[in-house]
């Protein structure tokens, strides 16, 4: 685990400047992530505003993936935002499904602070955890039960990928709230 943990440290300066970012951007970006009128009126809104990507942080149960401008379109397993809001850690599969080339849950939403770790099932070859806009990234495993952990302390969307993986579907989404 410790060579996880500088990693982790360049993680979390990185994110500190990112969400600076991202504030200043909600300031000046207008709109609140419902559909249609987020950021410029292209109704993804999820460029710092903390939680519009479901509208109003509430639910997203019914597998409508215009929230998140289209991340999860042949994502098989995606049915709607998992609540994890008042858990202190998180943990999500990689190499879930029949094919070994899923996120399980792909999608979450966590309270400020939570700490979400990627366990490797060992299924569907190898893979990684790679955040959309470069907050994080895992090393490539293979391996059952190795892991990969980010503590999200900022409010926002971060979508992931497995980059191996990417283009047949292996994405996901943690929504802080």
């Amino acid at each position: 685990m410790g060579r996880h943990d500088s990693t982790r440290r360049r993680v979390l300066q990185v994110t500190g400047t990112t969400v600076a970012a991202g504030l200043l951007a909600g300031c000046t970006g207008g709109g609140n992530g419902d559909s249609g009128n987020g950021n410029g009126g292209n109704g993804n809104g999820d460029s710092g505003n903390g939680n519009g990507d479901d509208g109003n942080g509430g639910g997203d149960s019914g597998g409508n993936t215009a929230q998140f401008d289209g991340w999860f379109d042949g994502v098989s397993n995606y049915d709607g935002v998992t609540d994890a809001t008042g858990e202190s850690e998180v943990t999500v599969e990689v190499g879930a499904g029949s094919d070994g080339l899923l996120f399980s849950p792909p999608a979450i939403r966590v309270d400020a602070g939570t700490t979400v770790v990627w366990e490797w099932s060992g299924n569907g070859g190898a893979h990684n955890v790679v955040a959309d806009g470069g907050d994080f990234e895992s090393d490539i495993y293979s391996e059952a039960g190795e892991t990969f952990e980010y503590t999200f302390d900022g409010t926002g969307t971060s979508k992931y990928y497995c980059n191996p993986h990417k283009t047949m579907g292996m994405k996901g989404v943690v929504v802080v709230e």
